[in-house]
């Protein structure tokens, strides 16, 4: 590799390792993110004209992931207004490896469904309508995957301790070695609760407490702490699961 590359990628490093420990540093960016939520800052944005609804941080994040793993697969669970999907068809198609995404929600809205249908990129996406954790969905989706090949499970539906903890279960086996399981919303355990308006998640109900006790029995999977020591902003803390075995 060229030792300009090389040098570049050393400092880098070194930046993100003194970001790290700058308390500081991590301070301020929770103070920020709390403040931000509070004025729903991630639904300011879209992909190709359809809302996104995620922190910029994490989209890169996810962008690096899927390029440095080149999926086939890349399932998504909640698909809200469809930006993310066609964030990740964008990605396929410039992969160009003949993958899919497979977006599932238990409630795809009509005016939701057409925007998706009617974009340029629908043809990388297949939608499957049903609760993530009903059986007859998850073998609707087991139809789709080519499991020869990476997959990426992205986690962003109804952010209940329970529901987490049964996609996280339900959707391992999916994920090959070397891939992730990305759940998002692990913030809601440390978010004040006044920002999730009637919702039910909160502390000790969230994402979060399901990726730990996830992890107390799937010692395949490990958190990718890289990625959250680099983006600093997330709202996806500890939720970015590498398949490691």
């Amino acid at each position: 590799m060229n030792d300009d590359i090389l040098n570049f990628e050393k400092e880098k490093l070194i930046s993100i390792s003194k970001m790290k420990s700058d308390s500081k540093m991590k301070d301020l960016s929770k103070e920020w993110f709390e403040l931000s939520f509070e004025h729903r800052y991630p639904y300011n944005f879209s992909w190709l004209g359809l809302p996104i609804i995620q922190y910029p941080q994490d989209i890169i994040a996810i962008q690096e992931i899927i390029w440095q793993t080149q999926p086939k697969t890349i399932i998504e669970t909640g698909i809200a207004r469809g930006g993310s999907l066609i964030f990740y068809s964008s990605l396929i198609k410039l992969m160009g490896n003949g993958g899919k995404v497979i977006g599932i929600d238990i409630d795809i809205r009509k005016h939701n469904r057409s925007r998706i249908e009617d974009h340029p990129l629908f043809e990388y996406i297949e939608l499957v309508e049903g609760s993530s954790i009903d059986t007859k969905t998850i073998n609707r989706v087991y139809d789709h995957v080519d499991r020869k090949n990476p997959v990426i499970v992205i986690l962003d539906s109804n952010h209940t301790h329970e529901h987490v903890l049964s996609e996280l279960n339900s959707y391992k086996d999916f994920v090959t070695k070397g891939s992730y399981i990305i759940v998002l919303d692990t913030h809601c355990e440390t978010t004040p609760k006044h920002l999730f308006e009637n919702r039910p998640w909160g502390a000790g109900n969230s994402p979060m407490t399901a990726v730990k006790k996830f992890l107390e029995t799937n010692s395949e999977f490990i958190i990718d702490d890289k990625v959250e020591d680099r983006i600093a902003i997330t709202g996806a803390p500890s939720g970015y699961l590498k398949k490691v075995l």
